[in-house]
């Protein structure tokens, strides 16, 4: 807690203010000592502990430090913790407030009452006026069943206001312990979701309860540990080894996030107006690297991460879900001192296709972009969707018209980039100039067509190769011919669809005079309630 007077006057305080400084002692302590040894023991920190190494020294101010639960059934009465399991309040973070709550799993397992739950929702209606972001950190055993159905009422008022929050502030959660049952829809509902591997876990029904029900036997790492939503299920965006990376990843993220909705994140100097030799010469070696990142032959491949790298502001880019669907990428970068949304197919992941959580991963980001004014840049090699029956019933369509539906929806400044292949429908998906490009380029070797020239001829002359001397050779030649004529970018060029065709070492100078020149975009969008994007 914090204490604003100087501990020479804390020591002499009369009677009733030596009781106000007792209560703040014993707040500080939550369920204690022993149980705080045992969160260490774990491997965990305090809730304090927690926000300390969050927030700039000295800033943080809290509030509700005193409330206590009002259950009186099974016992309760005589087992009162003065701040009832959470820790909140408001600080800043490089200078920059923040509103935080911090649950403490050693009071009560931080199970929610709801007290706890008033002062959770108490933080983000101020966060919300204030037009500032929300971070949760989350160690909770789940509703607190001594209360029952209020329990879960206060969840709800919480998930009530995730969703008010959505798309105006900014709200990143982490997950530093269990987070169990209803507990796990309010960071579901946030903007970003961290956690830490052997000690973080999200499920609805646990290890004991599938067991019970279903047979089924499964640790709980393996149900909702840091692996599995980072990898299979898409629900948390990074993975760390211990606390201290996760909330030292959480502020570097924080860095590249705007106030509110109608504020622009913080610009830093660009790069190329720096008097670091060192910093311009990693400018030059970047610009000639470019061309030679994307290999000649179209059926190897390369690492779009390479690209990136190359094209924004050194040392800038940070990957969100890199470690699911990793064939599309997505992250923040810097461009120019500009904070940019990233978007990328990677060809060395499945030939960069995109698929159904592909599509998903990328229309989120996209949307998270649009809300917070952050402009996107779109690197494209795409050779289609993913073809099959699984793809088919597990929902493409569906999928992939979310992520047209993102681009379409999105009026922030969008700038494609398309390096090698852009076929069929996926080419109209990525930001192409048709749903709203506001600058497309593309590089010599782009190959821009509705197929690949192997399918496309296989179609079209089908009968030609077929009767052919030499049927091989007869492929060959049409394949090489559909390709120049037709599978290249100059086609498109010629028909206004790429602003323009540009050797790679010019990248960084295009996109860059398109973002400054796009910064102060305007678009008027229809009125209505909202639209219906096909979840």
């Amino acid at each position: 807690m914090t204490n604003f007077l100087p501990e020479e006057l804390l020591l002499s305080l009369n009677r009733s203010n030596q009781q106000l400084a007792a209560m703040r002692e014993q707040a500080l302590l939550g369920g204690g000592t022993q149980r705080i040894a045992e969160q260490h023991r774990r491997g965990k920190l305090s809730a304090r502990e927690r926000l300390e190494l969050l927030l700039d020294p000295e800033s943080f101010v809290e509030i509700d430090a005193f409330v206590v639960h009002e259950c009186s059934d099974f016992g309760m009465a005589d087992k009162k913790i003065l701040g009832d399991g959470v820790v909140c309040g408001w600080g800043s973070i490089d200078g920059r407030i923040v509103y935080v709550y911090s649950q403490d799993f050693t009071v009560f397992g931080g199970s929610l009452s709801t007290r706890m739950a008033g002062k959770i929702t108490k933080i983000m209606d101020l966060a919300l006026q204030n037009g500032c972001p929300i971070i949760g950190l989350n160690d909770s055993g789940g509703a607190r069943i001594h209360e029952g159905v209020a329990s879960l009422g206060g969840y709800a008022d919480i998930f009530y206001r995730n969703v008010r929050a959505s798309g105006v502030v900014p709200q990143l959660s982490l997950i530093l312990g269990p987070c169990a049952g209803g507990a796990v829809y309010s960071p579901a509902i946030t903007d970003f979701v961290f956690m830490v591997e052997g000690t973080s876990h999200m499920f609805i029904t646990g290890p004991d309860v599938i067991k019970t029900v279903t047979g089924e036997s499964v640790s709980f790492d393996e149900l909702g540990g840091a692996s599995t939503h980072t990898r299979i299920s898409g629900v948390a965006d990074a993975a760390f080894a211990d606390e201290a990376s996760a909330i030292a990843g959480l502020k570097k993220l924080f860095s590249y996030l705007p106030a509110n909705n109608l504020a622009r994140a913080a610009e830093t100097i660009s790069p190329e107006a720096s008097n670091d030799p060192l910093l311009l010469e990693e400018l030059a070696a970047n610009q000639k690297r470019l061309a030679t990142l994307v290999p000649e032959n179209p059926n190897h491949s390369y690492n779009m991460l390479e690209v990136i790298d190359a094209l924004v502001d050194p040392a800038s880019f940070f990957a969100i879900k890199a470690a699911w669907a990793p064939n599309i990428i997505v992250g923040f970068a810097r461009l120019g001192g500009y904070v940019i949304g990233v978007v990328g197919n990677n060809p060395q992941h499945l030939a960069g296709v995109l698929d159904t959580n592909a599509s998903v991963k990328a229309a989120r980001f996209v949307r998270f972009c649009d809300a917070y004014n952050i402009p996107l840049l779109t690197l494209v090699d795409v050779p289609g969707f993913l073809p099959g029956s699984a793809q088919e019933h597990g929902g493409i369509i569906r999928h992939g018209a979310k992520l047209l539906y993102a681009y379409c929806e999105a009026t922030v400044p969008k700038l494609t980039l398309i390096t090698r292949k852009a076929y069929g429908g996926a080419y109209d998906v990525m930001s192409s100039k048709h749903i709203g490009g506001d600058l497309n380029l593309a590089w010599p070797s782009a190959e821009i067509a509705v197929m690949g020239p192997q399918g496309a001829c296989g179609i079209i002359f089908k009968k030609q190769i077929s009767e052919a001397a030499d049927p091989q050779a007869e492929e060959r030649k049409l394949r090489d011919d559909y390709r120049e004529k037709f599978a290249s970018p100059y086609a498109a060029a010629s028909r206004g669809y790429l602003d323009a065709v540009i050797f790679p070492e010019e990248s960084r100078k295009y996109l860059l005079a398109g973002l400054r020149a796009s910064l102060s975009k305007r678009v008027t969008v229809p009125s209505r309630k909202h639209g219906n994007i096909p979840l």
